[in-house]
């Protein structure tokens, strides 16, 4: 007798949809900054889109599964998801979807969760690795845009302070180089 687990999580992120779109969508991206999935890969084409093949693999705290999804309902830079092809171990399956909605000073993403579990016993235990690994997600994402955004920032500043001593020095060479004034 299997058990279903829906449920939604929101938050705003301060970038664009399209920039959020292709962190949370491209397995390769998702790999490098998601908790949740120890290895991404496509199947076959590398390509995003409707029947796009993935392979996950979770790690070894949520028992080191691994399965293969298809993407679905993909609606670039607004909207897509994937939902497992088979079950795997207690999973019969498993569908994530993803929403970027545009609001003024950023952007509200939904990610959405819905499973089927194969028996009652383990159901509470899976929902709430489930909404673990769909809040960690979200604060992760959230994490790596504001760490490239940090990044940026820290840049700019230093060309600014290398710009100013530059200048500093120029100023310095320019004051020692004062013209003699001829006596009359």
């Amino acid at each position: 007798m299997s058990q279903s687990i829906t449920f939604k999580d929101t938050i705003v992120i301060r970038a664009r949809p399209d920039t959020l779109f292709r962190l949370a969508l491209d397995p390769r991206r998702r790999e490098k900054w998601d908790p949740s999935y120890v290895k991404a890969s496509y199947v076959g084409e590398e390509k995003l889109g409707n029947g796009t093949q993935v392979r996950f693999k979770l790690p070894t705290r949520l028992l080191g599964l691994s399965f293969t999804a298809k993407y679905r309902n993909f609606q670039a830079p607004t909207r897509g998801g994937w939902e497992s092809i088979k079950g795997f171990g207690p999973v019969e399956r498993l569908n994530q979807n993803w929403n970027f909605k545009p609001i003024p000073g950023g952007t509200e993403v939904t990610l959405s969760t819905d499973a089927s579990v194969r028996y009652n016993f383990v159901a509470k235990p899976i929902e709430r690795v489930l909404r673990q690994m769909s809040g960690q997600s979200l604060l992760e994402l959230q994490r790596q845009v504001d760490k490239q955004g940090a990044q940026l920032m820290e840049d700019t500043a230093r060309e600014y302070q290398e710009k100013q001593r530059e200048a500093q020095k120029a100023a310095k060479k320019a004051g020692n180089k004062k013209p003699d004034k001829a006596k009359t």
